[in-house]
């Protein structure tokens, strides 16, 4: 089978609709279909079948989708062990990570990273949703990601998952609230509060809604803010309260803000590095993902 029309293939189902492959592979659309009739022809069976107005991989479709990861990941082997040949790491990361996490981490892994001759991060801030990181794999050597610990795991038979950190979800509160002084605080007691979150589909709302799931207190939200800093500031003005990441909330002296954690139940987001299959064989991408755990073992020591 011809390595083009597979990796056609790979895109078409990493992205979902022939036009955002055709966007990823700089080519128009009716290429994309043509490479993909070309492969059917050669295979033999159908791989794709109408949904809509567009188009979706049969089950045919999706068992030779998992093949070309291997084949594809077998090239990527075969690139990575002339790599070993050298004596360090070398070449360029790309790396997608969702705001707070490089408020967290990317600072001390740019340091990391600039201590290693010939290795170089690509970095972009991306605001994602777990439904939309297997799209972002097909762009970046690297996705920091993150989820609600309740949530489903990322497709592991297509990717590879590196977990970095749990981190904790405290309630931010004003610095005069009833409950700052508290050393915990149950959710009942906040029932009448006014939430801040973020988008719908967002981790830090899929907290928040799998709360009101477990525990029958429904939070009235009035706020949906995606920037934690503009949270911590309207939280400190006494705008709402909010659920926000421990070792991202700023509640330093004179911040406004007090965090604490919410008794009898365990609110968490779980950060992942996440790759394609084989792209941890890449020297490069491997030494990366161990400045990046280097840097969560010194935030959380």
């Amino acid at each position: 089978m011809d390595l083009g029309r597979l990796r056609t293939l790979r895109e078409f189902a990493d992205r979902g609709s022939v036009t955002a492959a055709a966007r990823a592979l700089h080519c128009t659309p009716s290429a994309v279909s043509q490479q993909l009739r070309a492969l059917q022809g050669e295979v033999g069976l159908p791989l794709t079948e109408p949904a809509g107005r567009g188009l979706r991989l049969t089950d045919a479709g999706r068992a030779l989708v998992a093949r070309a990861d291997e084949v594809l990941a077998a090239l990527e082997r075969a690139e990575s062990e002339l790599d070993t040949y050298r004596s360090a790491p070398r070449g360029r990361v790309r790396i997608a990570i969702f705001q707070s996490a490089g408020l967290m981490l990317l600072p001390g892994l740019l340091t990391r990273v600039a201590g290693h001759d010939g290795l170089e991060v690509d970095v972009r801030d991306v605001d994602m949703t777990p439904p939309e990181v297997p799209g972002l794999v097909a762009d970046y050597d690297v996705v920091v990601a993150h989820r609600d610990e309740h949530a489903p795991e990322f497709d592991q038979d297509r990717l590879d998952v590196v977990p970095l950190l749990r981190e904790p979800l405290d309630v931010a509160l004003p610095v005069g609230h009833r409950l700052a002084n508290r050393r915990r605080v149950e959710l009942p007691e906040l029932a009448d509060e006014r939430w801040i979150s973020v988008d719908f589909g967002f981790p830090v709302d899929d907290v928040l809604r799998s709360l009101t799931v477990r525990t029958g207190v429904r939070p009235v939200v009035v706020q949906r803010i995606n920037d934690f800093r503009i949270t911590e500031r309207l939280v400190a003005a006494g705008h709402g309260i909010a659920l926000l990441p421990r070792y991202t909330m700023d509640t330093r002296r004179g911040s406004g803000l007090v965090g604490r954690p919410l008794a009898g139940i365990r609110a968490a987001r779980l950060v992942e590095a996440v790759c394609r299959t084989g792209a941890l064989q890449r020297p490069a991408v491997a030494q990366v993902i161990e400045e990046l755990r280097a840097e969560v073992a010194q935030l959380t020591a």
